[in-house]
């Protein structure tokens, strides 16, 4: 098994503390209300929503796939990061064992936020991985980055 590793940045005008509460610890609830064509709801499978725990996203009707599950790895308040590991469902082709991803969402001095990513897929043996696949995966995660950004912009009393 190998790993291939991504990282980026994104900037973003949302406070780092607002947009953890809203990208990280709300999102269960968020996401699916901002974009509910593409998910319908998150499950708590297992845990307290907490490291360790395994949840299930389950997507909308017009997805191609119907969930997928992951497991959390970390998760730091305090310090704005968040881990965790894509264990079973869509986005784990028969290439790819799984996927850990991690951000860390800190201050900037405008008094917005840099979040930083890093994904890494763990392929089967003797698999390798499709760069345009993993830049599709990235582009759509970025679209939901962006409303979830301008539902915060719309509705600066959210998440205060």
């Amino acid at each position: 098994m190998g790993a291939v590793k991504f990282s980026d940045e994104v900037s973003s005008s949302i406070p780092a503390p607002k947009l953890f509460k809203a990208f990280v610890l709300d999102a269960d609830n968020l996401i699916p209300k901002i974009v509910p064509q593409a998910f319908n709801n998150v499950q708590l499978l297992q845990g307290d929503g907490g490291p360790g725990s395994i949840k299930q996203t389950n997507f909308g009707e017009g997805s191609q796939h119907k969930y997928v599950k992951h497991r959390i790895d970390a998760l730091d308040k305090e310090n704005f990061y968040y881990a965790y590991t894509l264990i079973e469902g869509a986005g784990l082709m028969d290439k790819i064992e799984s996927v850990s991803y991690e951000m860390k969402i800190e201050g900037s001095p405008e008094g917005g936020s840099i979040v930083k990513n890093t994904r890494t897929y763990h392929t089967k043996p003797g698999s390798e991985m499709n760069e345009e696949e993993i830049k599709a995966g990235m582009q759509k995660a970025a679209g939901i980055f962006k409303l979830l950004e301008a539902y915060l912009l719309a509705n600066p009393e959210a998440y205060a």
